[in-house]
């Protein structure tokens, strides 16, 4: 099977390298011809050349970040001339742009929760990142006890039936601004005629 599975495009042109990739490539050729014979493991050869690039200055990485380069305008100028069979899935999906006036969505009651007492758990372990006081908050909602959830389920019940009362206004709003476009459509059209 082709690379890229059974919905590869063959036609498709290939998709550009990054200077690190030019970088890995060259070591690789150099490795073979100083070792013909030699199997390389590629989890330890990848090693290595991290190290290496980590270590190279910016003149000694030029090299190959022009030949990325080259290969950028290369990519860009052959997929310009490139059009995708019909039906063809792929790409990258684009994250629907959020309305800035739709309204916040509720929070659930672990939420809740972790609004009150991230605060004081970043307070008492200043050293910890996110995933770290996430973690810990985490540990804390499993052992809450069920009074504690329940005053944040109360809160969260709370939020939910404020965000489902915005969203109806919303939504209705939305509605009556697109039939408010389709009369000022209609007035056009009349005006048109005569």
């Amino acid at each position: 099977m082709p690379r890229g599975g059974k919905n590869h495009d063959a036609n498709k042109p290939k998709g550009r390298m990054t200077s690190y990739a030019y970088f890995v490539q060259t070591c690789r050729e150099e490795h073979k011809k100083k070792h013909p014979g030699e199997t390389v493991v590629f989890s330890e050869f990848s090693k290595k050349c991290a190290e290496r690039w980590k270590i190279m200055s910016d003149m000694e990485k030029k090299r190959f970040t022009d030949m990325a380069d080259r290969d950028k305008k290369r990519f860009e100028h052959e997929m310009q001339d490139y059009t995708p069979p019909k039906g063809a899935k792929g790409g990258k999906r684009r994250k629907a742009k959020k309305d800035p006036n739709a309204p916040k969505i509720s929070l659930s009651a672990f939420f809740w929760f972790c609004n009150d007492e991230r605060a004081r758990v970043k307070a008492s372990n200043p050293e910890y990142g996110i995933g770290d006081v996430a973690k810990v908050l985490g540990k804390m909602w499993s052992e809450a006890s069920q009074d504690t959830k329940r005053k944040y389920e109360a809160m969260a019940e709370r939020d939910k039936a404020r965000y489902d009362r915005e969203m109806t206004a919303y939504k209705s709003r939305g509605a009556s601004a697109a039939a408010n476009d389709d009369d000022d459509d209609d007035e056009d059209e009349d005006e048109d005629d005569e």
